[in-house]
């Protein structure tokens, strides 16, 4: 599953800078996650790096974007892909 900000974001701005896929980015009134970007951290990370840094613990998994570690790896690789062309 992709992860997604609640409306108990605070905008701390801690959560955007360690996405390593910039998948975080600011929304109209809280920070949000691009779901087809995020992986969980999948391929860079044991875990989510934005659910570790949050201080107010407002990044569950995203239950409209459910998807399998395989799914998530592969996600990972194609965002790599991109990075490098």
């Amino acid at each position: 599953m992709a992860l997604m900000i609640t409306d108990e974001c605070i905008n701390c701005d801690v959560c955007e800078p360690e996405c390593p896929n910039d998948a975080i980015s600011a929304g109209e009134e809280i920070y949000v996650i691009d779901p087809k970007k995020c992986t969980e951290c999948v391929g860079h990370f044991d875990e989510p790096q934005c659910q570790k840094v949050c201080p107010v613990d407002c990044i569950p998994l995203n239950p409209d974007v459910v998807e399998t570690n395989e799914q998530l790896q592969e996600k990972y690789h194609g965002l790599m892909v991109l990075k490098v062309l």
